[in-house]
């Protein structure tokens, strides 16, 4: 069984490096642009989705620009995952917990400790690097506004979303986030 890819590729939208700005679903300000159709699912949705099943495959063939947003969003959501196996707190308490853990510091593709600089390009100007981090920094927040819906079963995590805690997606940790 192939990996899930996204359904974003093969559209046309703005690349920044080989990262293309998808639109977002969100109320906070950045450069994502607005979905054409708010009720359908965007790319957090999907990196959301997919996650489980995409966090079994260790190769993971890259189709597009999309591609590269869907892989960022689901070694997050896996850094995610390990600050709340780590803490266990109550659904209120890992909200904050992943809401700072978004607005934390992270590195780019081009930087020395981001992980993925194979797959990724450095942005070309310094234009598109602030371009690249304020979207990176928008669909991280997004993630963590909208993860704790699906990871808690009341006020408690969930089992089924926590044994994923562990799997490292392509083998990696997480997305270079800098603590």
């Amino acid at each position: 069984m192939p990996a899930f890819h996204s359904a974003f590729n093969g559209n046309d939208f703005r690349s920044v490096g080989n990262v293309s700005l998808l639109p977002v679903k969100s109320k906070n300000r950045g450069p994502a642009p607005p979905p054409v159709d708010p009720n359908a699912d965007d790319i957090v949705d999907e990196a959301i989705y997919v996650f489980r099943p995409n966090c079994f495959f260790r190769n993971f063939e890259i189709q597009g620009g999309s591609d590269r947003v869907l892989i960022y969003l689901i070694l997050f959501i896996q850094e995610c995952l390990s600050k709340l196996a780590v803490k266990n707190p109550a659904l209120a308490e890992g909200q904050r917990l992943l809401q700072t853990h978004a607005m934390q510091n992270f590195s780019l593709p081009g930087d020395s400790n981001f992980p993925l600089n194979a797959l990724y390009e450095k942005p070309a100007t310094k234009q598109d690097a602030e371009t690249l981090k304020q979207y990176l920094a928008q669909l991280r927040l997004e993630v963590a506004l909208r993860l704790p819906a699906k990871v808690y079963d009341g006020d408690k995590l969930s089992k089924w979303w926590m044994c994923f805690s562990k799997r490292k997606f392509m083998g990696l940790n997480g997305v270079g986030t800098l603590a």
